[in-house]
């Protein structure tokens, strides 16, 4: 059984073992198995996200995280920064769970939308957001934030053109 709840301070510790583990779908891949070797978030930066208050894990029965999406609210937008289940615990729905929890909670706030950026062809980015209402953007609808994280993501070796920013427009 998975619990979905909001991320505590000792969850921190884990989320980057998350992260490094559902990582390895990307050695599937072979343009993109050097993703798996990459680094992770760090355990700094994962407490004060989850400081900030829209960070949330999936719980396995003993209340461990097997999951994680952590968000940050920028102007009216929560920006989902990452969302990664371990690898073992892929495609039973834990991060569709999440993210469907943290666009509820947009909405609860009244935000105006939801926004990310990911890989436009992985079946598991651009596709699955997809399906759940996002929408990649294209030219002038790629403000100056997610143009701005974008061009980050490519200085850090991210394929450029197979980048896209995405949103889930709530109002």
């Amino acid at each position: 059984m998975i619990t979905i709840r909001p991320a505590q301070a000792e969850d921190a510790e884990v989320l980057p073992q998350i992260e490094q583990s559902a990582g390895e779908a990307f050695r599937a891949i072979p343009e993109l198995a050097w993703l798996a070797d990459g680094d992770n978030v760090s355990v700094e930066r994962h407490c004060a996200l989850i400081a900030a208050g829209a960070c949330w894990v999936a719980a396995d029965g003993k209340d461990r995280p097997v999951g994680f999406l952590s968000a940050g609210i920028e102007d009216d937008v929560l920006h989902i920064w990452e969302l990664d289940v371990s690898l073992d615990r892929q495609g039973q729905g834990i991060g569709r769970t999440l993210l469907e929890r943290a666009v509820a909670d947009a909405r609860w706030r009244g935000l105006a939308a939801v926004t990310l950026t990911t890989f436009r062809a992985v079946p598991w980015n651009a596709p699955f957001y997809r399906k759940l209402g996002f929408r990649a953007l294209e030219g002038v609808e790629i403000d100056g934030r997610l143009a701005g994280l974008l061009g980050d993501e490519a200085e850090h070796g991210m394929p450029w053109d197979q980048r896209c920013a995405m949103r889930l427009d709530l109002r």
